[in-house]
């Protein structure tokens, strides 16, 4: 069992950087591929990023390529999202979710455990 929660969000102007965190409970965090969604208001939930368990590889939307990065830190049980030249069009709620060990990080169905969501809104 993991139990995610998120922090960082809030409200930024056009341009302007966040950094979300994730921290998870558990003795296990290096062994869950974590990944980034988000919802805006009306639309589905869709990919943000994602990261394999030793940070070997990331995984980018085509919509934040070059502008956001994800990290983790397994001695912390942390993830985190820098997202920089943030644009009005990123405003959503981002979750973080996790997967156990390796698989399609891609894939929203694969990710077992969600947190609670954090509200990022970017004002033009």
């Amino acid at each position: 069992q993991v139990q995610l929660v998120e922090s960082g969000g809030g409200l930024v102007q056009a341009g302007g950087s966040l950094r979300l965190s994730c921290a998870a409970s558990g003795r296990t965090f290096s062994r869950y591929e974590m990944g980034w969604f988000r919802q805006a208001p009306g639309k589905e939930r869709e990919f943000v990023t994602a990261i394999r368990l030793s940070s070997s590889s990331t995984y980018y939307a085509d919509s934040v390529k070059g502008r956001f990065t994800i990290s983790r830190d397994n001695a912390k049980n942390t993830v985190y999202l820098q997202m920089n030249s943030l644009k009005p069009e990123d405003t959503a709620v981002y979750y973080c979710a996790a997967r156990w060990e390796v698989g399609n990080v891609l894939a929203m169905p694969e990710y077992t455990y969600w947190g609670q969501g954090t509200q990022v809104t970017v004002s033009s």
